[in-house]
């Protein structure tokens, strides 16, 4: 058995500390001297004080401290807390970089700032035009929606490397050119303000944590089309796409259907016969995403525009910045 004093020194606590850990029921000695009070450990405690004091160096709380040395026995029981304080540990330490970040931004006194306004429905329809093609929540910068301001323009990104969408809108712009990626689900219809500074963006007055990195380089993949240019009715198109048979393919173990599009004089469907015969003549494209397109570049008219079969196929708003890439598919 081990005095308190002796328990202090080969497990890192101080006396007061085991003394706290005694009456908080973390660490309660094997015996105490119902006399003199004088507390008494055995040796196989010496361990779980050691994961006391440990613990408390990083900050863990006393709850999570007791369970874990009630689990001591159970190592995946341990190790799971110690992986969920590490995980908030790490989360807060971004926190912190964000506003330290901010903070020496406001020393320059002077801090960089740059306020989007534009009404409501205007700004809607760009979160509309984009937003098909954002990509999974967990997917990092490719689950949120780059807004760029530029000198009297807004525009939003979004893309998934399948396909991208672009739309670019005038509206009131005070400050420098300013970007950033936003979680889409914070673009919702009715804003009205977006205000871009170092590490922070505002929307409509409501704080939302952008999402770091390097956004990809969209423009490289936005060229002049050299090859056909054609004009379509999205009802028109949407009905034959929707009557053909649906042709599945797979990518990495899923399955996905397949559209394949002659885009000539004129856009016509064809088949996977079709597409063999004349690969330089036909594109082939997810036809969920085409679907999704055409939706998102509204009613009436739009445009076809390709560079040949391993070039993206663009689908384009005759007037007006707005307009999606769609990756080929391979035959």
């Amino acid at each position: 058995m081990r005095g308190i004093g002796e328990m202090a020194r080969v497990s890192g606590l101080t006396v007061s500390a085991l003394r706290f850990y005694d009456s908080a029921g973390v660490l309660v000695p094997a015996e105490v001297d119902p006399f003199t009070g004088y507390r008494r450990y055995a040796d196989e405690q010496v361990r779980a004080a050691r994961l006391v004091a440990s613990l408390r160096r990083v900050g863990m709380p006393i709850t999570e401290i007791t369970a874990a040395v009630r689990a001591l026995p159970d190592a995946a029981a341990v190790t799971a807390l110690i992986d969920r304080h590490l995980g908030r540990l790490e989360d807060g330490l971004l926190d912190a970089r964000r506003e330290l970040s901010h903070a020496r931004a406001l020393l320059n006194l002077e801090v960089p700032m740059t306020t989007v306004t534009l009404p409501a429905d205007k700004f809607a329809r760009l979160v509309d035009a984009v937003r098909f093609a954002v990509g999974p929540a967990d997917a990092g910068l490719l689950g949120g929606i780059l807004v760029e301001a530029g000198e009297g323009t807004l525009t939003l990104v979004a893309t998934d490397r399948f396909r991208l969408a672009v739309a670019t809108a005038t509206a009131e712009v005070k400050g420098p050119p300013a970007r950033a990626v936003v979680p889409a689900s914070a673009l919702h219809h009715d804003v009205g303000t977006v205000t871009l500074e170092p590490g922070r963006v505002t929307v409509d007055g409501v704080e939302v944590t952008p999402i770091e990195g390097d956004y990809p380089d969209f423009r490289r993949l936005v060229r002049s089309p050299s090859g056909p240019a054609v004009t379509v009715e999205v009802a028109e198109l949407r009905a034959a796409v929707e009557a053909q048979p649906v042709v599945m393919r797979e990518y990495e173990g899923s399955p996905y259907p397949l559209v394949i599009l002659n885009v000539g004089d004129r856009v016509e469907l064809a088949t996977v016969a079709d597409w063999a015969a004349d690969v330089d003549g036909h594109v082939a494209v997810n036809r969920d995403f085409l679907l999704q397109a055409l939706d998102a570049g509204g009613a009436g008219q739009l445009r076809l525009e390709l560079d040949g079969p391993i070039h993206p196929l663009a689908v384009r708003v005759p007037e007006g910045d707005q307009f999606s890439l769609l990756m080929p598919v391979r035959h």
